[in-house]
């Protein structure tokens, strides 16, 4: 069996460990406590279990066991400071914390392909394995290669923290710099599925970035961007440009991953979980959610300790206890907090399972709370736009609603094209609402519908907003659109599940409630 995290590859079968094309000097203890510790990689390895492994029981000191977890450690780029790969939990023991895909052992005569260079190509690249060629400076000025070697190197760092993924690692990636790239080629040698390579070029007062994601076994274009923007802040367009890509190809990864696995006869967990993440990028509307709970369950059956499948319930529980899918919203939402303190157990610093936390918590009434969760997940990812929208949501029920819009904007800066960029529309939209601002209220929930038109509540919002603008018959009709897409929903519903007892907030409310009434939406 081969195990492939961040830029290594571990080869039970060889008993060797790879970075990249170098071969890792370890010795067969640290080998073997590496192999323990990757195979039991979904709980806590104790020290009497590390002992009984690798040890067989024979009495071994503290310090003993110290050293051979540091050489671990080292062997694979990780100290005891940081314990990125192998972390330390305090009277409990260890657990490997790296993102890890398993893979097929290398191809034999039989079953491989020779290739014209004498290697073999492998069976199967892991599933998100991606690697970022170093991008091309198109400016004719040499001096601007350490901003376009800056691009790659942070893109190469911000798609590692995508859930699940195997990023090579940049040094490896920067041997293929200035060289004529036979794509499909980099990707037998390196083992991946997907490539990324594109270019930057400086003219004047404007800054050019392409990118383009191909399959690298096919060598099919999976998609392309352009970023065009005036000069500013040099270090401050790449976080931005950087932030877009990661945010962008997040997505693309995801559809594409769910595309592969619906050509698989017998699919296995983590095709399962990327079928349900698609389903829900589709649009929040009961037909999806019910399809994304379904992949999501068959993926927990097949592999109970599937953290990513586990999030993504939680993910559905949230959206349906959040978005006035029931009258039982708590039940949804305490579904939801259990299997996100379930997942923070086994990865503590999972950013999408602080982000769920705290959407769950700002719709239990314990707001502050929520919005300290999510700056956490910002902290652990920066580029998760998501968290800044959700926190402009979170001040609406505060009744600051008038700081909403400015969390919004940040979200739309850092993924402008984001799958949940209607969903932050609609903050503002209802933020609007409860400013008593009814036609800017109009224009952002449009602009909610325009991206996602399959999400009821801002057709819901934006029939009260008209209604309360006096436009009662597209307000009608847009009640109408959101009552198809939600044929439950009320306005009892709507008021009996308010998230928070702010008094600000509840008396701002009420506005809402007329508008809908107003609108035609049923008071249930």
């Amino acid at each position: 069996m081969r195990y492939f995290f961040e830029e290594y590859v571990f080869d039970t079968d060889r008993r060797e460990l790879h970075r990249g094309a170098s071969l890792v000097s370890i010795t067969p203890q640290v080998f073997d406590l590496l192999d323990y510790l990757i195979r039991n990689r979904e709980r806590v390895v104790s020290k009497d279990d590390l002992i009984s492994a690798v040890w067989n029981r024979r009495i071994v000191s503290d310090a003993a066991l110290t050293t051979r977890i540091n050489a671990a450690r080292a062997s694979i780029g990780d100290d005891g400071e940081r314990q990125r790969l192998i972390k330390t939990l305090p009277r409990k023991g260890f657990r490997f914390v790296g993102a890890v895909h398993e893979g097929q052992k290398p191809a034999t005569s039989s079953s491989s392909t020779a290739q014209s260079d004498g290697t073999e190509q492998a069976v199967s690249p892991p599933r998100l394995s991606i690697v970022v060629l170093p991008f091309v400076n198109l400016s004719g000025d040499p001096e601007q290669d350490y901003f376009v070697d800056g691009v790659t190197e942070s893109l190469t760092t911000d798609l590692s923290r995508i859930s699940g993924s195997l990023v090579i690692g940049r040094h490896t990636a920067f041997t293929y710099k200035g060289k004529a790239a036979d794509l499909k080629q980099i990707g037998r040698e390196l083992n991946v599925r997907y490539v990324l390579e594109g270019s930057v070029q400086r003219r004047e007062s404007r800054l050019r970035v392409n990118a383009q994601l191909i399959d690298a076994e096919t060598g099919t274009h999976f998609w392309a961007d352009r970023f065009d923007k005036l000069l500013a802040d040099l270090f401050d367009m790449q976080d931005e440009i950087i932030s877009r890509l990661a945010n962008s190809l997040d997505a693309q990864l995801v559809a594409a991953e769910a595309m592969r696995a619906q050509r698989s006869a017998h699919p296995n967990s983590m095709e399962l979980y990327f079928q349900g993440r698609a389903k829900l990028n589709m649009g929040l509307t009961s037909e999806y959610i019910l399809q994304a709970r379904h992949f999501f369950e068959r993926a927990l059956t097949l592999d109970p300790g599937n953290i990513e499948a586990r999030l993504g319930l939680a993910h559905v529980d949230g959206i349906v206890g959040a978005g006035y899918m029931t009258d039982d919203r708590i039940k949804y939402l305490t579904a939801a907090e259990a299997a996100v303190m379930h997942a923070l157990t086994l990865a503590p610093n999972h950013a999408l399972a602080h982000l769920h936390l705290g959407t769950a918590k700002i719709f239990t009434n314990r707001v502050f709370e929520g919005i300290d969760e999510l700056q956490h997940a910002l902290a652990l990812d920066r580029n998760l736009a998501h968290a800044h929208g959700l926190i402009g949501q979170a001040k609406i029920f505060l009744g600051r609603g008038g700081e909403t819009e400015a969390h919004v904007l940040e979200a739309l800066r850092l993924s402008p094209r984001d799958i949940h960029a209607f969903m932050w529309m609609q903050y503002v939209g209802f933020a609007k609402l409860q400013l008593s601002a009814d036609k800017e209220a109009v224009c952002w929930l449009r602009r909610s519908i325009d991206a996602n038109r399959n999400y009821p509540f801002a057709h819901l919002g934006l029939a009260a907003a008209l209604a309360l603008l006096g436009a009662l018959d597209d307000a009608r009709a847009a009640a109408q659109a959101g009552l198809a897409l939600q044929p439950n929903f009320s306005i009892r519903r709507f008021r009996a599940s308010p998230s928070t007892d702010n008094p600000a907030y509840l008396a701002k409310r009420e506005r809402i409630y007329e508008g809908m009434r107003l609108a035609g939406v049923p008071e249930g």
